[in-house]
């Protein structure tokens, strides 16, 4: 499951953010410290950065820019009272990947963690990453736990559609759309048909029903 880092020193917009977010379907973890959230957006397992600039330690534009002297490309947006344009082009060179002002919405903040999700995933990756599964995408094959699975060109398409929107509901029609190239059809149950397929080769605990809503890659 995508894993979000939450770095704010205030606990109640750290905690109305994490909700938002997990009931959107992603993982969360809070820091309020910069020092601190500089170390943990290092693992492996963070997918995404919201950081606070105002923080005990290190301010925001301190910890991105350390993070960004020490390799990493994990994507960052930055969360601030601060409006200015001064301080928004500070943000950005010093390497963040976008930049919202307080108060902002949690739909535009869910719509630019999307992108910025999409974005780090990228259409030209050669492969593509969730777990235990890989799809290498230029090879066309696809792997769980270290064993190469057959997938069909449909199945593989369908995989990918998946792994590239991690934790988020893939309608039947969006899925119709994008695999086959189809118009919905109520009639159809083909998507549901070939989920059932990609369970059985990539694992049942991977796709998710969401009743009324579509499908979800955990």
């Amino acid at each position: 499951m995508t894993r979000i880092l939450i770095v704010e020193d205030e606990p109640r917009i750290a905690a109305f953010v994490s909700r938002g977010l997990e009931a959107a379907g992603y993982s969360t973890a809070i820091s309020d410290d910069g020092a601190e959230a500089l170390e943990r957006a290092q693992r492996p397992d963070i997918d995404l950065v919201l950081l606070d600039v105002g923080l005990p330690t290190m301010d925001g534009f301190e910890v991105l820019r350390e993070l960004r002297a020490r390799g990493s490309v994990v994507p960052v947006i930055m969360l601030t009272a601060r409006s200015s344009t001064h301080d928004t082009v500070e943000g950005l060179d010093a390497g963040a990947n976008d930049y919202m002002s307080k108060p902002f919405t949690f739909e535009e903040l869910l719509a630019r963690v999307r992108s910025r999700l999409r974005e780090s995933i990228g259409p030209s990756s050669t492969s593509l990453v969730h777990g235990d599964v890989v799809l290498d995408i230029l090879g066309r094959r696809a792997t769980v736990s270290g064993r190469e699975v057959e997938l069909s060109a449909r199945e593989f398409a369908l995989a990918e559609q998946f792994l590239r929107n991690p934790g988020h509901v893939l309608s039947r029609e969006q899925l119709l759309s994008r695999v086959w190239g189809l118009d919905f059809d109520p009639g159809s149950n083909v998507v549901d048909v070939y989920v059932r397929y990609l369970r059985g080769k990539l694992g049942s605990q991977h796709i998710v029903t969401v009743r009324g809503a579509g499908y979800r890659w955990e």
